[in-house]
């Protein structure tokens, strides 16, 4: 009675849970640090300033911006109807009217209310609109060309494109078109059905690309915010070894160590003696391998993942060092210890041509990356070039490689990698005729080029391999330790998804994966009898691995079987195996 009350104006509040929104109200110390007089700044609505519902559990998504990024992406696929519907029901439209305005003038040929309408839209960057205007302008000169209309096209440029002061390259390509039309057509500018629907799609394309995205969304913005999500969880995948096809949206991605081959799934035991290298096709299609028993041996990979043997190369009068895939897979190279190089057809299994030379003998060798001619590294450490007829077409001579030499060419066919001695690897440039070393502390007993040219892996005396960049200047990038050598030559390879893996032999008769980045060992496999000389992984086939050994046989490896069909089981997924499924 004669009181007057003291009304507070009601609260606004983020959104969140009833009971949270109850509590709050309860909590007078909370509600008398929130309430302030009318005049206050305080005391506007959140919305004034800026606020935004959200959606998902941390609260990060504005919901316009989400509904907004939807229906872009229905009516990129073509749901027109689906996407209208969408505006319709959320109230959330995905342009606003004036952005719409602009785009009916644009597609109405209207010019002067186009550029009247994009100053209307905005956009607070004075460069971006000024770029648009240009567009627009351009188009209108270009249409009045067309139409004849010599002197109002002049009048454009003069009075309403030279003053934004821009592009003045394009300014002068367009004044050549008022003096010559022939000339305009040498400049590569088209005024030809300059009034169709496409060239005005065109234009209104490459405006829509010039408006910031928060008046015009990208065309694919959902896909490019899932594809990023999808390469970060790639990314943070230590275990990484599936192909992209195999990513799904459904839940995110993780791979075990469950998908690094590590179960053996096949011996081979054709050759008689140790085995000295192995190295599967291009095409992961086929396998071959060289022994101490003077054969080498071709090996068909089948569909199901079987490798069976396909032809047995013999000839040879002594051990058969190593072997070379042609860049087509059709031939292979084989080179016997210090004696001589045989050219091989895959599928007949007929010797070619034989490449020798008087009083030396070879040691390694490779092919060119056009696959029309070899090379060889020699007894009297030279270099030898020849075509496929055993032509000789160049010869370097001096201390190039060692008695014991891997040899490789990158894919541009301009420079020759060899060991050049005990603690040095050559890199030879064929054209500017240049040679650089890379200089290890230790003995080198073999190395890898990688895929794409860039690295080297170096196997060395001391049990540690090197990963070198030799991009600019050469340098040591990661190294990797765990496995044994004492006496014999231990190969190693990159494999797994973009090769994010690193394999090796070891004298103690297992098979070591490191993870190439940081140089973690993950996985030692046992199962050989006797020194592991060489590994390979199928490149076409992540979940294979074959390692060559001196208890003669050939292991190939692949998933662990129980512990896939554990995992798919408890996920509600279908596991694969060496491209059958797993049973």
């Amino acid at each position: 009675m004669g009181i007057k009350e003291d009304i507070e104006p009601p609260l606004k509040r983020v959104k969140g849970p009833l009971g949270e929104s109850k509590s709050l109200s309860k909590d007078s110390s909370v509600t008398q640090s929130l309430a302030c007089p009318l005049g206050d700044k305080m005391a506007w609505p959140l919305t004034s300033q800026g606020y935004e519902e959200t959606i998902g559990e941390k609260g990060i998504i504005k919901k316009s911006e989400f509904v907004k990024i939807i229906t872009r992406a229905l009516y990129s696929l073509g749901y027109d109807k689906s996407g209208a519907l969408l505006e319709e029901e959320s109230g959330i439209s995905l342009r606003s009217s004036v952005v719409n305005l602009f785009m009916q003038k644009v597609m109405g040929r209207e010019w002067d209310e186009s550029v009247a309408t994009l100053h209307m839209i905005g956009i607070s960057d004075e460069m971006t609109v000024k770029s648009m205007s240009f567009l627009i302008l351009e188009q209108k000169f270009l249409e009045l060309l067309q139409m004849e209309k010599v002197s109002a096209a002049l009048n454009t440029l003069r009075n309403e494109i030279v003053p934004l002061q821009i592009n003045m390259s394009r300014v002068h390509e367009l004044a050549a078109c008022i003096i010559s039309f022939s000339e305009s057509s040498m400049l590569g500018v088209s005024y030809r059905d300059t009034d169709g629907a496409k060239p005005r799609s065109i234009l209104l394309a490459k405006l829509q690309k010039l408006l910031p995205a928060s008046v015009m969304i990208p065309e694919k913005r959902l896909v490019h915010l899932v594809e990023n999500a999808l390469d970060v969880q790639r990314g943070s995948c230590s275990f990484h070894n599936i192909l992209d096809s195999n990513l799904s949206l459904y839940s995110d991605h993780q791979c075990g160590r469950n998908q690094i081959p590590s179960q053996t799934l096949q011996i081979l035991e054709e050759h008689t003696d140790e085995v000295w290298f192995l190295q599967f096709s291009h095409d992961g299609k086929y396998l071959a391998s060289s022994s101490k028993d003077q054969s080498a041996i071709i090996w068909e990979v089948k569909d199901d993942g079987q490798v069976l043997i396909k032809h047995k190369l013999s000839g040879h009068h002594k051990p058969v060092l190593t072997i070379s895939w042609s860049p087509d897979d059709h031939q292979v190279l084989t080179c016997g210890q210090e004696e001589v190089i045989r050219r091989w057809d895959v599928f007949s299994g007929e010797c070619l041509h034989v490449y020798e030379k008087t009083g030396v003998g070879l040691i390694s060798c490779g092919w060119f990356p056009d696959g029309k001619g070899i090379f060889a590294g020699m007894t009297d450490r030279s270099i030898c070039l020849w075509d496929l007829d055993g032509k000789e077409l160049d010869c370097w001579k001096g201390q190039k490689t060692l008695r014991i030499s891997d040899m490789a060419i990158t894919d541009d066919g301009k420079k020759i990698i060899g060991i050049c001695r005990e603690t040095a690897i050559l890199l030879l440039d064929r054209e500017a005729n240049f040679e650089t070393c890379i200089e290890e502390e230790e003995v080198i007993t073999s190395f890898l080029l990688s895929k794409d040219n860039k690295f080297l892996l170096v196997n060395l005396i001391n049990q540690e391999i090197h990963l070198w960049s030799i991009e600019g200047d050469p340098k040591v990038v990661s190294k990797y330790k765990g496995h044994k050598r004492a006496r014999f030559v231990i190969r190693s390879c990159f494999g797994g998804f973009g090769q994010a893996f690193i394999a090796s032999g070891s004298e103690d008769s297992q098979v070591y994966i490191w993870l190439r980045c940081s140089g973690e060992l993950i996985l030692a496999l046992p199962g050989h009898s006797g020194s592991v000389n060489c590994v390979s992984w199928n490149p076409a086939n992540l979940h294979m691995l074959a390692s060559a050994s001196d208890d003669f046989t050939i292991r190939i490896w692949g998933l662990d079987h129980f512990k896939m069909k554990h995992r798919d089981q408890g996920n509600g997924v279908i596991g694969y195996c060496n491209g059958s499924s797993c049973k």
